[in-house]
């Protein structure tokens, strides 16, 4: 790939000279761009990001120096040229200051050029080649972290480490898991006998599937112990809390999997422990529960203070009506839908983070992609959806989520009102400039400008007599009767002339028309001195 260049020089001859005699794609460059002094080449080498910068020095409104320096400022990566016909000691030493590759005194010949660009792509060519290595011993030191991290999550899960390895590795490795309890889950995926076996990237995208899912919960660490069986490790501060926690996103995985692959996830999961040590024993529990169960806990409850063996399905946001609400509800019409859509999972949110942080997360989503999709921008409209840790950390109760997730519905329902508005107003606009030009046609019919907007005639005639306060007709009318008294007071032309002029192919209806908007037939209008 040809490295990028620009050229900056105030003197026209000299700067198409070294444009068009420098062969620059034997040297392995191409010219991208040029400009007569650094003010005008500032904003072009920041949109086309050359790999070198080639300018004079003395130039009027912002000099070669200064244009180096703003460069190396805000493109440090910019090899840098510099071309001078003075011969002076300050000059070399400033650009020696500066970091140019080069300082060279006109005037210069193509071959002295060609013999500088080699130069310089040779170095680009090393710092390439470096980037390269080290993007790679990134990859390669990044990737033996997580295998490490795997490993070590495995053997707490098995019971192969002690408590103060366990803590010493996880701080080496980063790993923030010490918490007052811990807890496993065991997913095993199984093929269904009617399909054909799951192929290595059926169990990558179950993989991704769960790390998604376990996005929610901060306090959850995802490792495998096969390629058909992944393991959590939960943590938390409530041993109820952190059980319900692990029924919940158990069934939730097992349901999604299923869905979105022709596979059975079985789940299992322990009891909470106390000890790191403690974690191969509740991992015990879950390995047996997937033994002896053989299929996907379906009839799976979560308890909690509000609702009593509540099914997963009954604590899924149905995002359907959630995408529906967005787009035709409106905001009195929340409290309906929270108590229909919402509210059993704001019951079960106040027992659970992990359940809090799913419903808050799934309706933030499906508002930002509704903002984003209108054209907006999310974070503007909800600005919680910058902010989601903070803003879950203060609720506890069913009446504060009731609130919040009001006032998140509220924002992004108002937006869809305001774009609404803003697209109608558009709309009308567009009409208004396409009838101002072509109100002279006869044959201009409301069915046929509506097509223009693509829109029904029907819906095109409210909105237009909405924005507007008068009808299509009407408006069309007016414009007609005004171009028609201009045209009068202005010209000698005949009558029937100023209709076609002004849009009528018939002079006796113009005239008809015209006396009744008026009070008067055209040519007692005219005849009026004052």
């Amino acid at each position: 790939m040809a490295y990028k260049v620009f050229l900056v020089e105030d003197e026209i001859v000299a700067r198409e000279g070294i444009r068009d005699k420098v062969n620059w794609g034997a040297a392995g460059f191409e010219f991208v761009g040029e400009a007569p002094d650094g003010e005008v080449a500032l904003p072009l080498i920041e949109n086309l990001q050359p790999d070198l910068l080639i300018t004079d020095i003395k130039m009027p409104f912002m000099d070669g120096l200064q244009l180096s320096r703003i460069v190396r400022e805000r493109m440090p990566w910019v090899k840098i040229v510099i071309l001078s016909g003075h011969d002076e000691f300050n000059y070399a030493q400033s650009a020696v200051k500066l970091g140019v590759s080069e300082y060279l005194l006109k005037p210069i010949t193509a071959v002295e050029i060609h013999h500088v660009l080699q130069r310089i792509a040779t170095l680009l060519d090393q710092e390439q080649a470096q980037r390269e290595k080290l993007k790679q011993l990134q990859s390669q030191i990044q990737d033996n972290v997580t295998l490490q991290r795997e490993r070590l999550l495995f053997q707490l899960v098995v019971g192969g480490v002690s408590s103060t390895e366990a803590i010493e590795q996880c701080q080496q490795l980063g790993l923030n898991i010490i918490a007052p309890y811990y807890l496993v889950v065991l997913l095993k995926v199984k093929g269904n006998t009617a399909v054909p076996p799951l192929e290595y990237a059926d169990y990558q995208q179950i993989h991704a599937l769960v790390a998604n899912l376990t996005y929610t919960h901060p306090g959850t660490f995802l490792t495998q112990k096969s390629a058909e069986e992944l393991l959590l490790i939960m943590t938390g501060d409530n041993p109820e809390q952190l059980q319900h926690d692990g029924a919940f996103l158990a069934q939730l995985i097992a349901q999604d999997v299923a869905e979105a692959l022709p596979c059975t996830a079985v789940a299992g999961v322990g009891s909470p422990q106390q000890r790191l040590t403690e974690i191969s024993q509740s991992f015990a529990e879950a390995l047996a529960q997937v033994r002896g169960n053989g299929r996907a806990p379906e009839n799976a409850y979560i308890e909690n203070a509000y609702i009593e063996n509540a099914p997963i399905e009954k604590l899924k946001l149905d995002q359907t009506a959630v995408e529906h609400f967005l787009k035709c509800g409106l905001i009195g019409e929340f409290d309906a839908f929270f108590t229909t859509h919402l509210l059993p999972l704001s019951q079960a949110a106040v027992q659970s983070d992990l359940v809090k942080h799913y419903l808050f997360v799934d309706v933030v989503v499906t508002a930002v992609q509704f903002i984003t999709d209108l054209g907006g921008e999310a974070a503007q409209v909800i600005p919680e959806a910058q902010e989601l840790e903070q803003l879950l950390a203060g609720l506890h109760t069913v009446e504060q989520m009731r609130a919040k997730l009001g006032r998140i519905f509220a924002q992004a329902m108002t937006f869809r009102t305001g774009q609404a508005t803003h697209e109608r107003t558009r709309i009308v606009h567009q009409v208004k400039a396409f009838l101002d030009a072509h109100y002279a046609n006869p044959d201009l019919l409301l069915n046929e400008v509506a097509a223009r907007v693509n829109l029904s005639a029907s819906h095109f005639s409210v909105i237009f007599s909405q924005e507007m306060g008068e009808s299509f007709k009407d408006y069309l009318t007016r414009i007609r009767m005004e171009r028609a008294k201009e045209l009068l007071r202005t010209t000698n032309l005949k009558c029937a002339e100023i209709a076609y002029q002004s849009g009528y192919n018939d002079p006796h209806y113009f005239s008809h028309v015209f006396h009744k908007h008026n009070g008067l037939p055209p040519q007692q209008f005219r005849q009026q001195s004052y």
